[in-house]
């Protein structure tokens, strides 16, 4: 019974670990990143466990508004600036926030709604699309 038992149990925890803990994230193309992020919504993780929500319009706007963060009224609490796709990276830039920096961004699939993102200068992260 006990054998049984151990060969039952086995094959579901690797099931489990495997569901977890997937073993490679999907790196995207630039048509990938497009197809994922045009039309969305993104909700960038941060470590102070809020989400920062960008939305990627068709036509190459992004519009973040952090307007219900607190932290916000130091800043413009609401901001349109232009993405577009870069060879295999997401590029963005924002008229005042990041000092209007041009960023890209490659992005790798982890989960169905799910995203890991490296900006050039080595910034890392996590986003939720949609909801």
């Amino acid at each position: 019974m006990v054998v049984r038992l151990k060969r039952s149990v086995l094959p579901s925890a690797l099931i489990v670990l495997a569901l977890v803990h997937p073993t490679k994230a999907q790196s995207l193309s630039g048509a990938d990143i497009r197809e994922l992020i045009s039309g969305q919504r993104v909700y960038l993780s941060t470590p102070f466990g809020v989400e920062l929500p960008l939305i990627y319009q068709s036509n190459g706007t992004v519009i973040g508004n952090i307007s219900g963060i607190s932290i916000a009224r130091m800043f413009a609490p609401r901001e349109a600036g232009k993405w577009w796709i870069q060879g295999n990276v997401l590029c963005q830039k924002w008229p005042t926030w990041y000092d209007g920096k041009q960023f890209c961004f490659a992005v790798r699939k982890i989960a169905i709604n799910r995203i890991a993102w490296l900006r050039d200068d080595g910034t890392a992260g996590t986003a939720r699309i949609g909801g």
